[in-house]
């Protein structure tokens, strides 16, 4: 019997290698989302705090960048919320409060960011610059737009901070503090000093520590 056994035994995949390979997609699905994102960042052809008609003139002469911008920002509305889900549970079996806390604004977060993206649609119409901005403008003076942007704000920034904190134990020492850092210096570099090239660089910070987490042992 034993002799009919060891052949066949042989030929199994050791279960360490199995579970790595189911873990791809996950890991693959987690970073798809900031990963997006910082190619858009760095690809953008406007600033964040550029007024809309310069956002829109800017737009205007970079047309395969901002159609690229919206292939991208398409990929990130689908990915990003999946992805937090995915580190969200790795977070809140680190710390079942902040972890819940943390996972529940990141995904009010990046869930809220489909409401914003109406600018650069209209961007990628082809409409005149002028018309463009004046119908941003008309866009963003609704409340909801404040609200959208008010709850993309603090969730992907605190909430991402918070998913860093409570995963301090539970993935690599250097993804935690990625995850910490990451949205932080993408306000820095998106808002403050704007620069595209760190701004991608920040959210690739993002991307890493949300595929360690996704990795993480279930």
């Amino acid at each position: 019997m034993a002799r009919t056994l060891l052949p066949m035994t042989s030929t199994l995949a050791p279960p360490t290698a199995v579970r790595r390979r189911s873990l791809v997609p996950v890991v693959v699905l987690a970073a798809a989302g900031p990963t997006a994102v910082a190619v858009l960042r760095g690809v953008l052809p406007y600033s964040t705090n550029d007024d809309p008609l310069t956002a829109a003139t800017s737009a205007a002469a970079h047309p395969g960048a901002q159609s690229a911008v919206l292939w991208l920002s398409y990929l990130a509305l689908l990915t990003l919320p999946l992805g937090v889900v995915i580190v969200g549970r790795a977070a809140v079996r680190a710390h079942r409060v902040l972890g819940g806390i943390a996972a529940g604004l990141t995904w009010v977060g990046y869930a809220s960011l489909f409401w914003l993206a109406a600018p650069d649609q209209l961007a990628a119409a082809g409409l005149p610059p002028t018309e463009v901005a004046a119908a941003a403008e008309g866009i963003g003076a609704h409340p909801t737009q404040s609200v959208a942007a008010g709850a993309f704000v603090i969730g992907h920034i605190v909430g991402t901070v918070l998913l860093g904190v409570a995963l301090w134990r539970a993935v690599p020492r250097w993804a935690a503090v990625a995850l910490i850092a990451s949205q932080p210096l993408h306000l820095v570099f998106a808002v403050v000093v704007p620069n595209h090239l760190l701004d991608a660089c920040a959210w690739a910070l993002t991307a890493a520590g949300f595929a360690v987490a996704a990795g993480v042992r279930r």
